[in-house]
């Protein structure tokens, strides 16, 4: 399913937090949205999400504008993994992510055999089937985080969004996270993501997009986004990009102010003076 947005504007209180977002994510695609901390890329979800609706602009999911969906026929295409989630109820992690098949049977019907099929392979997946009978309440926050990951997947969506989906991860788990968006996208789902870590976004998404002040910086292929030029710019940090020998994506190291390269040389005093016999 095809992600369009077209003109976006959104403001808080009357400041725009963004400005004339136009962004085309294809079907089967993962775009990675990176940039500073409030330059709207978890308002950018939230608009795309239909949680928020632009001021003015438009989103739609293969041409079909968003408010033309209705809440359930919503959630059976776009399923939303949020940076933090509050579970308000003791519940286990499989009735947790079961709940992602609600929009597929209703609240109150059984569960069907699909539906037991798709939540024991979103716990596979998300590696939480060995503690399914656990309560909520006592995993971690990376633990959590695959949880919501895993509902999300059992909902069987053609477009996932995710907001900062390593949070709280330990490397191990950033990897394998990761390398299931990959394999789902491969399987023709949509993702889109808010993500803090360059080098995940050089290494895993086929484009990325740096959203600064509230408007697309740029938009593209990892190894033309993301250079020390709009790095520096978006960031207003200064890193050397080169190749990872292994994946042969580009990577990005930061470069600490000791050792930045000197804007000029300093000044030459000459002094001189007439000889005296």
């Amino acid at each position: 399913m095809e992600i369009t947005v077209e003109g976006l504007r959104f403001s808080y209180n009357g400041s725009p937090l963004l400005d004339g977002i136009d962004l085309t994510v294809p079907r089967g695609e993962v775009l990675a949205i990176v940039g500073p901390n409030g330059s709207g890329k978890t308002t950018l979800l939230k608009n795309i999400s239909g949680i928020l609706s632009p001021e003015v602009g438009s989103v739609y999911l293969d041409m079909t504008r968003l408010p033309e969906f209705s809440i359930t026929e919503l959630a059976r295409h776009l399923a939303v993994v949020e940076q933090e989630r509050e579970i308000g109820f003791d519940f286990t992690v499989r009735e947790i992510v079961a709940l992602g098949r609600l929009p597929h049977r209703g609240r109150f019907a059984k569960e069907t055999r699909t539906d037991k099929q798709w939540i024991e392979r979103a716990m596979e997946l998300a590696n939480v089937a060995p503690f399914a009978e656990r309560s909520i309440g006592e995993l971690s926050g990376g633990e959590k985080q695959r949880v919501f990951l895993a509902m999300a997947l059992a909902q069987n969506p053609r477009v996932l969004l995710l907001d900062e989906p390593t949070t709280y991860l330990d490397i191990n788990h950033q990897l394998q996270i990761m390398e299931i968006v990959r394999q789902e996208a491969a399987a023709g789902l949509t993702v889109l993501m808010a993500i803090h870590d360059l080098n995940l976004a050089a290494q895993y998404a086929d484009r990325v997009a740096i959203l600064h002040r509230g408007r697309l910086l740029a938009v593209g292929r990892p190894a033309d986004v993301l250079t020390e030029t709009n790095i520096k710019q978006a960031f207003q940090t200064d890193v050397a990009v080169g190749e990872n020998p292994v994946t042969n994506s580009i990577y990005i190291n930061t470069v600490p102010p000791k050792f930045k390269a000197p804007t000029s040389l300093g000044k030459l005093h000459i002094i001189a003076g007439e000889e005296v016999a």
